[in-house]
């Protein structure tokens, strides 16, 4: 027992220290500037879809193909595999310890912390398998082969309800952070220009609520697979990119989340530069 607390707390210390280094630092805010290309990217791609302009619906992993095939994507989907990495350790960290060197965080925020940075972590996952010409196209990536596998497990259409649960609720927080302008809270907001705040401030609102419609959308459609003990209405965030274009002012809908999308990109930006660490 004694050296269980003695492995436990060597192993705090070491993230203790890890966390005031510069390389955390440059680790954490390089998975910011990650974060913005992949969602600025999806948000391009339905935006030019919504204008007519032959663009597509995809998801983080759409995104990370169209990275790969772009001239030097292996570089580019290095250093963004780098920075998905570094978001996802931060994440990590700050759910483990509670803190970072800049700011602290309720365990509310420790458990959104975890959730963000396991997802974070899979999707780094998935830019390695793609590096590594494994295509990252396996059928985990695919939410209703994912559900469909979970539905078949004893007690499988709670489990999924109750994921689908908590993206509505994830969705619902976002919301509230837009809306509220919490977000700035976790901002340097102190060290930002009058003009830019505001800008960050508006930016952010409107990125907030495009995620809280995406992310909704998403959950709405788990909770809906489970209630029919259906997989096939699972969908992705692509898949409720399509919910979006398949509404009645539909191409308009589409246009206007895209370009909040876009604005959640610009923001994430803001974020390398100013977030507390």
């Amino acid at each position: 027992m004694h050296d269980s607390h003695s492995t436990i707390g060597t192993a705090r210390g070491t993230g203790e220290s890890f966390v005031r280094t510069r390389t955390f630092e440059v680790l954490s805010r390089a998975g910011f500037v990650a974060r913005a290309l992949v969602y600025g990217i999806i948000g391009v791609l339905a935006i030019k879809l919504a204008l007519g302009q032959g663009g597509k619906l995809t998801n983080q992993q759409g995104a990370l193909h169209t990275i790969a095939n772009q001239p030097f994507g292996k570089v580019l989907l290095t250093l963004v595999a780098i920075g998905l990495g570094g978001y996802s350790l931060w994440r990590l960290i700050r759910a483990t310890l509670g803190h970072g060197p800049e700011g602290s965080d309720t365990g509310f925020e420790r458990l959104a912390a975890l959730g963000s940075g396991i997802a974070y972590g899979a999707m780094c996952a998935v830019a390695v398998e793609i590096l590594l010409g494994a295509g990252g196209g396996g059928s985990a990536a695919n939410p209703k082969t994912s559900a469909g596998g979970v539905l078949g497990w004893t007690g499988g259409p709670w489990i999924v309800g109750i994921a689908g649960a908590v993206l509505i609720g994830i969705a619902l927080y976002q919301g509230y952070r837009g809306i509220t302008k919490k977000f700035l809270k976790d901002s340097k907001v102190e060290e930002m220009p009058p003009r830019v705040r505001v800008w960050i401030g508006r930016l952010g609102t409107f990125g907030h609520l495009a995620r809280m419609v995406v992310f909704g959308l998403i959950g709405v459609f788990l909770v809906k697979a489970a209630i029919d003990f259906n997989p096939r209405k699972a969908v992705g965030l692509d898949g409720a990119l399509a919910k979006v274009v398949n509404a009645s002012y539909g191409h308009l809908l589409l246009g206007i989340v895209a370009a909040g999308l876009i604005a959640f990109a610009i923001y994430s930006l803001s974020d390398a530069r100013y977030r507390r660490i």
